[in-house]
């Protein structure tokens, strides 16, 4: 495969709501149900534990997402990272289609995530789908053949046919020497950091970083030599 054919990507979601007294009598009742183990777990109440209710797409929703691919430029290779973010999820979600069927039209695109084919690959197809998008070729995967899917997840390529390791970015990244984009925030944080920081460019910032991580990542993982932070950059 060839390298500038993949689209390196991570998304931030959130709950939809910022407490579980805004939900619906519906949703209550559903969030309920889903986060009986969680809730049973921790001896928490349902309502206790909603802030994490957006790593499911039911519940959640997507406020960033951030892209990253390579482009060579006189036998200089760099890495070009663009982020989409805001408030309005259909937007979003709406102009990462775009750009995926204007700018990459012409190219077999590889999608590229950590726990991609678990979570960020789903996630998103689940939004648009909710949100009456339809799906871009790459995020459709009906009818398809296994082997016809065009995704690539490094949790994946790094369990080495092990399906019960579990290894977050940040651990890769720091047994690899990459330096780690949890410098501001993390991934537990965000929902903080958007309901009662009101910092959401704080969120698009670390999400950005999160893909030149991914990006790097996947370098070492390939047996390829990283490249250097003057050549990573965000437009």
């Amino acid at each position: 495969m060839s390298l500038y054919n993949i689209l390196f990507l991570d998304i931030e979601t959130i709950p939809q709501k910022k407490t579980f007294d805004e939900l619906s009598e519906p949703f209550k009742k559903l969030w309920s149900k889903k986060s009986k183990f969680i809730a049973a777990t921790e001896n928490t109440l349902p309502e206790e534990v909603y802030d994490r209710a957006g790593i499911y797409a039911e519940f959640g929703k997507i406020i960033s997402i951030a892209l990253g691919y390579f482009v060579s430029n006189n036998k200089t290779q760099s890495l070009r990272i663009k982020d989409f973010y805001g408030h309005d999820e259909a937007l979003l979600l709406k102009e990462f289609k775009d750009l995926i069927e204007t700018k990459f039209k012409h190219k077999n695109i590889l999608l590229c995530a950590h726990n991609g084919k678990e979570f960020d690959f789903p996630y998103i197809a689940r939004r648009m789908i909710i949100n009456q998008i339809k799906l871009p070729d790459c995020l459709n995967l009906s009818g398809k053949k296994p082997w016809e899917i065009q995704h690539i997840d490094t949790m994946e390529m790094w369990k080495f046919g092990d399906y019960k390791h579990y290894t977050s970015l940040e651990l890769l990244a720091t047994i690899f020497n990459i330096p780690t984009s949890k410098d501001d925030i993390d991934g537990s944080q965000v929902y903080h950091v958007y309901y009662v920081d009101n910092d959401l460019t704080r969120i698009s910032e670390y999400c950005k970083k999160d893909v030149a991580v991914l990006a790097q990542v996947y370098l070492r993982l390939m047996g390829k030599e990283v490249i250097s932070n003057d050549n990573v950059v965000f437009v």
